[in-house]
């Protein structure tokens, strides 16, 4: 059986590298639509009733969590399986508690993303190897488990969180941009901003910040 596939990401250039990965590698998967935008997303899903949603996390008008909210209830059969840059618990657990099957990273294999897609079309649950702790730990709600919410991380948007991870990491002003598809003008703005809101004032405490709410 070929399972049927709706895009979702606000990058046109990587809807079209993903679609053209898996019509290259595979007969199991045929990609019906894409949508750049949560709008687009929820009328193009109505449409469509595809079988798996590969869902990015963060859009500029409401991100992964609001696809879900706005269609899930009518179209309960469609499966969301998040596809994101972001590996952080606070993104794995938001999207999930808003009901996605599964959370796997960008840089997951075309044949990996494959297997996942046609694992959560079968009704399994599947995530990147690092991703299911956060998820165990959350729903446990043991002694340690990922915060699902911090109000001074809350204070940053998805975009600004995505540039301060990737900082964090030790990527240069201009990897940030090419990871992002942003310019690195925008990646000086953003980190002007977190730097603003966290009162923070150089790259190695923004660093260590990140990493006290796990975001490296």
């Amino acid at each position: 059986m070929t399972v049927r596939v709706f895009l979702v990401d606000d990058h046109a250039l990587f809807r079209a590298g993903v679609r053209a990965e898996l019509d290259s590698i595979t007969d199991e998967i045929e990609v019906v639509g894409e949508a750049g935008s949560v709008g687009e997303a929820v009328a193009g899903i109505a449409r469509h009733r595809p079988d798996v949603v590969l869902l990015d996390v963060h859009m500029p008008d409401g991100g992964g969590a609001e696809v879900l909210r706005q269609v899930r209830t009518a179209l309960p059969e469609v499966v969301f399986l998040a596809l994101s840059v972001s590996d952080a618990a606070e993104d794995v657990i938001a999207v999930i508690r808003a009901g996605a099957r599964g959370y796997v990273t960008k840089t997951i294999s075309s044949q990996e993303l494959v297997r996942a897609v046609v694992r959560v079309a079968e009704g399994d649950a599947v995530f990147s190897p690092r991703l299911a702790g956060f998820v165990l730990d959350a729903f446990a709600d043991r002694p340690g488990a990922a915060p699902i919410s911090d109000p001074e991380l809350d204070l940053l948007t998805p975009r600004e969180r995505d540039v301060l991870r990737l900082l964090a990491r030790g990527y240069a002003y201009k990897e940030i941009a090419s990871e992002l598809f942003i310019s690195v003008k925008t990646v000086e703005t953003h980190v002007s901003s977190v730097l603003r809101k966290t009162q923070l004032s150089n790259r190695y405490e923004l660093s260590r910040w990140a990493s006290d709410r796990r975001l490296v």
